[in-house]
């Protein structure tokens, strides 16, 4: 214990000497004076970390069996189903719509003449990557409802015939790792590659991932392409544990589980309740065995469930790739950058590419280090009742919240300034020269978000973030140790981290725009 307090003093210490007092708020180039020295901040904001800790595990001693969290199913309500079903259709022919549009908006771009923006480049890298991530953590997996791609194949499906059984079998040991690389991929072209914002480019490429996401669900069966090789479905499932909503199927009256015949490989947690989130098992559940519940935000990251590693992986990316899009706006990586330059010069290609390739797969493999690193420290904590190899499999959840949260801090004033110009382009996407919602006329507004907001909403979402972290990895230890005391002692190693991750969350959003 000692050992460990001497090291979160010095890490407190390291931290208080090395951040800046003055702070340019991200996003704006505008200098904001706060009322006490950044360091205070950064110092409150990890104290107050530290000691939700122990208020947490001061109110929450006991597991409540394997169901751990409470829920309403509104299924059970015969208007919720009216109602669900004339939603999902709407907003299914909606996403077809808009899929189309942006196509044809990308691939005959008229925004330059027209003098107005891309609807393709608004919609896609704000109002989707950045906006959808938003809507599905506050309120529930929505992509998995209006994913064109699964849409249209599905409608195919309707019309042609469903196959009963895929033509080819995922390979085992290939699990999800062709999601993760596909999600580096995405990542690389939106930090990197400077041909994403021009809107041929960003369509032809929409375009290419279209007839291999086509191509993937024929060969091998939708919902098993959509888990292991789709990015996208695999990184708002995963938002949409925070989310109060979820979709569960139970067991028949049996007592037999769906997950028995599930290809996509849910049922590898038997020893948890129901199947929740699988949208093969709905679809292959009987009317009387579905039910959609609302429940508690972040609820649903303390099951417990135990991931495989393609998919830890996958969700330390998550987390590591947009702490980088921070990170590079930095003097401190240009710092790196200026230092790196010499080595890699002599490396044929553009160096700045290389450099920032090079980032994007560095920061990952770091967390990932940290993050098993931590996890061997909290097996040896709980006195060796929580496995190891379980341990990185499940704890994975408790990085949720952050990830939402810097995500949060990060994207917030470029969605709430930049996002405005999809109101004009909603009127008239194509430039045909329609006013269908009469906002063609519409100006952003730059006054809708200050320098002084945007911090004090990051600083509040970081600590909150990292507060419900500490709260779902609590969860989490109570349902695999023996009892409070050894799960509060396995729980010392994640503190540290939250902690650590605090600071430098709040450093990373507190650094001036780097140009």
């Amino acid at each position: 214990m000692k050992v460990k307090t001497i090291g979160l003093v010095i890490l407190s210490v390291v931290i208080f000497l090395m951040l800046p007092t003055n702070l340019f708020a991200h996003g704006f180039g505008e200098r904001y004076d706060l009322p006490i020295p950044l360091n205070y901040f950064v110092l409150g904001a990890a104290a107050t970390v530290a000691l939700s800790f122990f208020v947490i595990g001061f109110f929450f001693k006991t597991g409540s069996g394997q169901d751990d969290y409470r829920r309403i199913n509104l299924r059970r309500f015969k208007f919720f189903r009216v109602l669900t079903l004339i939603f999902s259709l709407l907003i299914k022919i909606l996403a077809v719509v808009v899929f189309i549009t942006l196509m044809i908006s990308g691939l005959f771009d008229r925004s330059v003449a027209d003098g107005r923006e891309n609807f393709a480049l608004v919609f896609v890298w704000i109002i989707w990557w950045v906006g959808l991530g938003y809507v599905t953590a506050l309120f529930g997996n929505l992509w998995a409802v209006c994913n064109p791609l699964q849409i249209l194949f599905t409608w195919f499906e309707l019309i042609f015939g469903k196959q009963r059984v895929p033509i080819l079998k995922w390979p085992k040991k290939l699990d999800a790792w062709p999601a993760l690389a596909l999600f580096l991929l995405f990542a690389w072209i939106e930090n990197v590659y400077t041909g994403g914002s021009n809107p041929f480019n960003l369509a032809v490429l929409i375009g290419f991932y279209s007839i291999i996401t086509w191509v993937g669900m024929f060969l091998f069966g939708k919902h098993i392409w959509l888990k292991k090789c789709d990015p996208f479905s695999v990184l708002f499932a995963l938002f949409a544990r925070f989310s109060p909503t979820e979709i569960r199927v139970i067991a028949d009256g049996e007592g037999n589980s769906i997950c028995e015949k599930c290809l996509s490989g849910c049922a590898v947690n038997p020893d948890l309740p129901d199947c929740v989130d699988c949208f093969e098992c709905w679809e292959q559940a009987d009317d009387s065995m579905k039910q959609i519940s609302v429940r508690f935000w972040a609820s649903g990251l303390t099951r417990g469930e135990r991931v495989s590693d393609a998919l830890v992986a996958f969700h330390i990316t998550a987390l590591s790739t947009v702490t980088y899009d921070g990170l590079s706006e930095t003097p401190f990586w240009l710092e790196v950058q200026n230092s790196l330059w010499q080595i890699i010069d002599i490396i044929p290609g553009n160096t700045a590419v290389l450099i920032e390739s090079f980032g994007t797969l560095l920061v990952p493999v770091i967390f990932a280090f940290l993050y098993i690193q931590i996890c061997r420290l909290i097996s040896r904590f709980s006195s060796d009742e929580m496995n190891y190899s379980d341990t990185v499999r499940s704890f994975v959840f408790s990085l949720v919240p952050i990830a939402l949260a810097y995500n949060f801090a990060h994207y917030l004033s470029y969605l709430l300034i930049s996002g405005q110009s999809i109101i004009p382009l909603i009127s008239d996407p194509l430039f045909f020269g329609w006013d269908i919602f009469g906002t063609v006329g519409y100006t952003k507004d730059i006054s809708i978000v200050d320098a002084k907001f945007a911090w004090v909403v990051s600083v509040i979402a970081i600590v909150l973030g990292h507060v419900i972290s500490v709260w779902v990895a609590h969860k989490i230890s109570l349902r695999r140790t023996s009892n409070h005391k050894v799960a509060i002692r396995s729980q010392y190693p994640m503190l540290l981290l939250m902690v650590f991750y605090t600071a430098v969350s709040l450093w990373i959003i507190a650094q001036p725009i780097v140009e």
